[in-house]
């Protein structure tokens, strides 16, 4: 098991190596280009069996206690090791994460993106792959940062030199946005790390037992806001997400999936596994903040995207999905600031589902946008004439298409017996009885607010699905104007989209498959909590 995860964090790593050789001449199928891209497939490929067999030989009936552990000194004299383990917490994104990578490396293998050369295209994926997972499976705080701050420099490159218009400046504003908020980071790690009781120590697990006991409360609090200051801007929460709708609305297909599906998550994450165990006390007198700044970017996004989506606001589709996401990593913070059970398991949930449903909706739009050539809402509205009546009206142009847009558009909303459902339920349910110490009425408050975001959600995915799917409605008395048939789902697209969908369905019909894991875990990182 130790070897197995070793591997998982490894392989990606050797694989963006060996992506920037030249393929050996048995090895070149049609060209180095498909040679590469064959590639991708094969290491993200033997990533994912390899996490497959890591779930599989996972002890579930002990799913809080760490398994599959490496523990190796690295920098001895500043405590810094390297220390890998997997518990019910972050085995979920692990898995998510291979998956993801796996799922992207087909699709581009199919349909590479415009861009420079394929071998730094992949060779960059999984360097982003391996910085993700390391992400995932380290129990140091000196390699979370590093492994953090790794993804950032193939994003920024996978926006910059394969995105649509407007990608320098929005790669930019990732990088900038993200950097400056790992600074800040590093400094509450610093503080927790160095006043650790017992001595100084970067080890998850034993700051977790260690529960802020060698930290006064004014140094808690600090630590508290400067750790959670870096997680936010990657989560993205409210008002820290400007620069989330330039980097989807320019990245390429590929690079919305990972950032929306993976990235995103390594921020609540952290609060999870970092800042909750590690400073209690903090985290208790700023969690009436955080709920506040969770349930104001729900209704924030879903009113934006509302906006979005509204006949005349010119309003892109890939622009939309990403300001959706602010409103659901709303929920995943939300659960968290109640501090119980309930909630940093809805948190958990939705941060999976989030993974499953946006990924989805982002290979979607990027399938609309190749069909079509474009993303605008209101030119979506319109049949090639320019002429209201038919729109893109997926629903009779390309069926399958139309279907797929909607389930994901319904899953996004919420619906119940799909995955969307739990995470925002539990969510809900931790904020109507928080935490003790919490003020019970102002929770109830964001409460209200958050019901009223998983209201104004679904008005706006409905209005998507009106527009898009079902196209504008002819005048009166008028017939339809005649519209093309577009090409259907195809073969590697359903390869790349099914999982997604039945993992959703599966997720919200037998929730008790993720929940079972996270439960467990999450007891043993909120001792004192009994709900």
């Amino acid at each position: 098991m130790r070897l197995l995860l070793a591997a998982v964090v490894v392989l990606p790593l050797l694989g963006a190596g060996a992506a920037l050789l030249p393929a050996p001449p048995g090895l070149r199928g049609r060209g180095p280009e498909q040679a590469v891209l064959r590639h991708g497939v094969t290491v993200t490929g033997a990533v994912l069996a390899v996490t497959v067999v890591l779930a599989l030989g996972f002890d579930h009936d002990r799913p809080g206690t760490m398994q599959a552990e490496t523990d190796i000194a690295w920098i001895p004299a500043l405590g810094v090791r390297v220390h890998l383990g997997t518990d019910g917490v972050s085995l979920p994104l692990l898995v998510l994460t291979a998956l993801l990578t796996f799922l992207c490396a087909l699709y581009s293998y199919h349909r590479p993106p415009e861009g420079p050369r394929p071998q730094a295209f992949v060779a960059l994926v999984l360097l982003l792959e391996a910085g993700t997972l390391a992400t995932f499976a380290v129990l140091d705080l000196m390699l979370f940062f590093l492994a953090f701050e790794t993804v950032l420099i193939p994003m920024y490159f996978l926006i910059a030199r394969w995105g649509g218009a407007g990608r320098e400046r929005a790669a930019w504003k990732f990088v900038l946005y993200t950097l400056l908020g790992s600074v800040v980071m590093l400094l509450g790690l610093l503080l927790v790390g160095l006043g650790a009781e017992g001595g100084p120590t970067f080890d998850m697990t034993a700051l977790a037992e260690d529960g802020g006991r060698g930290l006064t409360h004014t140094t808690q609090l600090v630590a508290a806001l400067a750790i959670g200051i870096g997680l936010a801007v990657k989560t993205p929460m409210w008002p820290l997400h400007s620069w989330l709708p330039d980097a989807h609305t320019a990245a390429p297909t590929v690079g919305s999936v990972l950032l929306a599906g993976v990235l995103l998550k390594m921020g609540t994450y952290g609060f999870v596994r970092i800042v909750l165990p590690a400073v209690p006390d903090g985290v208790h007198t700023l969690a009436p903040y955080l709920a506040a700044f969770a349930v104001t970017g729900i209704v924030y996004g879903s009113l934006a995207c509302l906006a979005l989506a509204l006949p005349g606001s010119r309003g892109d589709l890939k622009r939309l999905i990403a300001y959706s996401s602010v409103g659901h990593m709303g929920f995943v913070l939300l659960g968290v600031a109640t501090l119980t059970r309930t909630g940093v398991n809805g948190a958990l949930f939705a941060n999976i589902a989030h993974g499953l449903i946006t990924g989805l909706l982002f290979f979607l739009v990027g399938a609309v946008k190749d069909r079509t050539g474009t993303t605008d809402l209101d030119r979506l509205a319109l049949d090639g004439a320019g002429e209201r009546g038919a729109g893109a009206a997926l629903y009779r142009r390309a069926p399958r298409l139309g279907g797929l847009l909607a389930f994901g558009a319904v899953a996004s909303l919420g619906l119940p017996g799909l995955a969307g459902f739990w995470g925002e339920m539990l969510a809900l349910l931790g904020a109507y009885r928080p935490a003790d110490g919490l003020s019970r009425p102002a929770y109830l408050v964001f409460m209200a607010l958050a019901a009223l975001g998983t209201l104004l959600t679904a008005a706006y995915l409905l209005v998507v699905v009106r527009r898009v799917c079902m196209g504008t409605p002819s005048a009166p008395g008028t017939a339809p104007a005649p519209s093309a048939t577009l090409p259907d789902v195809r073969g590697h697209e359903f390869a790349a989209w099914i999982p997604l969908v039945v993992l959703t369905v599966l997720a919200g019909l037998w929730p008790a498959l993720l929940l079972g894991l996270t439960d467990p875990a999450v007891q043993n990182l909120l001792p004192g909590v009994s709900r």
